[in-house]
């Protein structure tokens, strides 16, 4: 029996084993102009540097009566921790927009930024002008540690600052070192040994077959849970005394994605596993990602995100592997209280006196149409140099450093394009959805072109209600895999079919707790019918300051989630 034949390890494994750290046949294929994908492998490998292939999945139909191949192009994201770019990279972006991809700008849920709908022959183009803006892509994407996210703006006080000073340091501590990034897209030296074969130590932390999957880490400030703490593999909790981040408490083993009917596969919230100095933290990220990169399952990809190695292992195991290789123990957590993971849509003071504006991006699309040009106004506003652009984990976008003088200027402008400051409902400006169709190419069902309809709709059962301004979180996504975070929504819709969808009830309003599947598969007539009487009786009988998830547990439209901070989407529901 050969070797191939006994190998357990999943695909990927191989893939990246045989990469030469990323490398592949990417350059190759970029080069053969007969068609505009690439292979399946290099597909794999794309990703570490930022990139996925896709295609319109709303041409397939006609492209294959015709028997052409389908309408290929990329999706580009950036890696910025933080979130935080200059007027003129927010330019830089604009205008690789408007000349490579599809005239869009697409905030993420994790602070940063996509390009959707660049071709083949235009990638390298499009990398090497995102360089030229001293930004990159690297690690956005693959099974790496990807964009690190801190609370949404390090402008509003010290301890926001020292958050992000820390995002920023462990991104660029659990960078991959592979030389494959520069050579492929900037045209860079090659990094090879004397056999011609790519150096073998290029990655002291990942090393050659880099982690079993994604891994993602956040770093917050209380009271406000804007990143969405509990729902990535990673994360550290500012703590506070007297204005200044004394250290961290550590949480590790959250984590989203799911597959439909298969029961071994559950979002889950992170454990608050210890308590870290400011001067460990980067220290303890990494030998919580070496660990990980050690432990993880390496066979199936479905079970190999940090959370499934906690639940096998043991938090308790885990812990002490980590303070093995840490060489001291984590102390014990410190107290801490969330209140939202919304953002303060409007104007808001900082502790240095300046402005800041959240503006809230209907799910992160920044783009012009009609009485709306949004676009527009951002590029207006990036060439007065007024002000910074910070990306929040809610797919908004704040105008920082704004002064006092600036402010009517800023106003005027967003005026003048349409925009308004305001959102329409609580329910709008707490909501969030992926992208899904027709680009992503995992989705079942719409979210990002179907949730503003049916908010709108909602609309109406909140006026009749009076709940017009409460704030309720909403997310959809268009399959299991959980990019809006839905599992931590109030209100979450889970992508089952073409136009059908899992509604969950229940989530904690600071992303403290799941919620609970409540429907099963159904479509937009059936989540209307569910959800105004709902909403009708939370108006009538909430009790003060209740929130929507909170209520829908007191008045069991569904329990609290067993287990505390996992479940299992395998009930069959007749409603």
């Amino acid at each position: 029996m050969t070797d191939q034949m006994t190998d357990k390890r999943s695909r990927n494994e191989i893939i990246k084993e045989s990469s030469r750290q990323l490398r592949g046949t990417i350059a190759e294929g970029l080069a053969d102009v007969s068609t505009g994908a690439i292979s399946e492998d290099d597909g794999q490998l794309t990703k570490f540097h930022g990139t996925y292939l896709q295609d319109d999945r709303d041409l397939r139909p006609e492209r294959a009566k015709k028997k052409l191949e389908k309408a290929y192009s990329f999706m580009i994201r950036l890696r910025v921790p933080g979130g935080v770019v200059t007027p003129a990279q927010w330019l830089a972006l604009d205008q690789i927009a408007g000349t490579y991809a599809n005239g869009t700008l697409r905030l993420t849920t994790r602070a940063t930024f996509q390009f959707h709908g660049i071709i083949k022959s235009n990638m390298k183009r499009t990398m090497q002008a995102i360089h030229a803006a001293c930004l990159d892509t690297l690690a956005a994407c693959g099974d790496v540690n990807r964009n690190v996210m801190s609370a949404a703006n390090p402008y509003l006080s010290k301890s926001h600052k020292t958050a992000y000073d820390l995002a920023c340091k462990i991104s660029a501590h659990l960078l991959p070192k592979t030389g494959a990034y520069h050579e492929i897209w900037l045209d860079g030296e090659k990094v090879e040994d004397k056999s011609g074969a790519a150096a073998a130590n290029e990655e002291p932390i990942y090393g050659v077959h880099y982690l079993p999957r994604k891994f993602k880490t956040v770093v917050a400030v209380p009271p406000d849970n804007d990143v969405d703490i509990f729902a990535h593999d990673l994360g550290f909790i500012a703590i506070i005394e007297n204005s200044e981040v004394i250290g961290y408490n550590v949480t590790v083993g959250g984590g989203m994605a799911m597959t439909h009917g298969e029961t071994d596969t559950f979002p889950r919230t992170a454990d608050v596993l210890g308590f870290c100095t400011p001067e460990q933290a980067v220290d303890v990220a990494e030998k919580v990602v070496t660990v990980q990169r050690d432990w993880g399952n390496r066979e199936l990809r479905k079970r190999a995100r940090l959370k499934y190695t906690i639940e096998d292992r043991g938090l308790a195991a885990f812990r002490a592997e980590l303070e093995k290789r840490l060489g001291h123990q984590l102390g014990k957590p410190k107290s801490f209280a969330f209140e939202t993971t919304a953002d303060v849509i409007g104007w808001r003071q900082g502790a240095d006196k300046k402005w800041h504006l959240t503006l809230f991006i209907e799910n992160g699309r920044v783009k012009d149409q009609t009485g709306h040009a949004l676009r527009s106004a951002m590029r207006e506003i990036a060439e007065t140099r007024a002000c910074e652009f910070v990306l929040t984990s809610n797919q908004n976008l704040i105008l920082a450093n704004i002064t006092a003088e600036v402010r009517p200027q800023i106003e005027a402008i967003l005026k003048a394009h349409g925009v308004q400051i305001t959102t329409s409902s609580g329910l709008r400006r707490n909501s969030m959805a992926c992208v899904a169709l027709p680009t992503c190419g995992l989705a079942l069902a719409e979210s990002e072109r179907y949730l503003p309809d049916l908010i709108t709709a909602l609309e109406d059962v909140l006026d009749k209600a009076g709940l017009r301004d409460a704030d309720i979180v909403m997310r959809m996504t268009g399959c299991p895999n959980g990019c809006s975070r839905p599992y931590l929504a109030e209100i979450g819709l889970v992508g089952r079919a073409p136009g059908l969808y899992n509604l969950y009830l229940g989530g904690a309003f600071d992303g403290t707790r799941l919620n609970k599947l409540y429907a099963q598969d159904v479509d937009n007539a059936k989540i209307l019918k569910l959800l105004d009487p709902l909403i009708v009786q939370y108006a009538n009988e909430r009790n003060m300051n209740e929130r929507f998830g909170d209520f829908a547990i007191r008045a069991e439209f569904v329990t609290a989630t067993p287990a505390g901070n996992r479940f299992h989407d395998d009930v069959e529901l007749a409603n």
